[in-house]
């Protein structure tokens, strides 16, 4: 990885804070839009935060993991920096568009690394129509929520409400359900990522449903039309021996 210029920045919790006043103090960093990479110190919520911030304007990001499970992160260590920065590996993530229209008329977009997902606000369970490139393919999902996940995101939400895991490459989203009641035991499905899904809630003013792209949250939503990004993506650094792929892959085989 070719650069003359880094950039660094830290969660605010004490840790990633520690680790700022360490890096500071041996190496010289640039303000971050002047930065040819950004470090990022934190964990993977931190790191969702700063790729949404930045990918806009292109510049990858590398990782030094200070939080809890640290996926999207690299090992924290202060020395050899700049070296390691060298021998990163970038991967470039698919990005998802949401564009949600509210009860009262309203519409709203957002972009999402990790998923888009829709979820019930009350007690009520949601009632949701599913359509798939403009075909009906499901007239009514009752459920708590429905997401869409891409491959790096596939290990995160999706996961949880036991949806598949995706590794880098496939060309595919992730249909999951989450808690689904009728029909009762659908899994959801796989879907090529180019594919445009739309979502319809049933009774919406009865069963309200929010919408969230990653950090972004419409509430009251009518419909949720999700695609592809083909303009926008982040690019984040990996050390070669633990990149993003290999660690997708590893977790297909983790004991349960």
């Amino acid at each position: 990885m070719n650069f003359k210029s880094i950039a660094v920045l830290a969660d605010t919790h004490s840790p990633a804070q520690k680790a700022l006043k360490t890096l500071k103090a041996n190496y010289d960093f640039v303000e971050p839009l002047k930065a040819d990479i950004i470090v990022a110190l934190g964990g993977d919520g931190f790191m969702l935060n700063t790729a949404h911030e930045f990918m806009e304007h292109g510049i990858p990001i590398f990782g030094m993991n200070l939080g809890s499970v640290g996926f999207l992160m690299n090992e924290y260590n202060a020395e050899n920096l700049q070296e390691r920065l060298i021998k990163c590996k970038p991967i470039r993530l698919n990005t998802l568009n949401m564009k949600a229209e509210t009860l009262d008329g309203e519409n709203h977009s957002a972009l999402a690394i990790n998923e888009v997902s829709l979820l019930r606000e009350l007690r009520l369970a949601a009632k949701i129509r599913i359509f798939i490139d403009g075909i009906e393919r499901m007239n009514k999902l009752i459920c708590d929520g429905v997401l869409i996940s891409t491959s790096a995101g596939s290990t995160a939400y999706n996961l949880s409400a036991n949806g598949p895991i995706i590794p880098l490459g496939t060309g595919l989203l992730a249909l999951t359900p989450i808690s689904a009641f009728r029909p009762r035991r659908w899994k959801g499905a796989l879907l090529p990522s180019n594919t445009v899904i739309k979502f319809e809630v049933l009774d919406a003013k009865l069963r309200p449903v929010s919408a969230v792209a990653d950090f972004t949250e419409i509430r009251n939503i009518k419909t949720v039309e999700i695609k592809r990004e083909k303009k926008i993506f982040p690019t984040l650094l990996f050390d070669p021996e633990h990149n993003l792929e290999e660690r997708i892959l590893k977790e297909q085989f983790l004991p349960q």
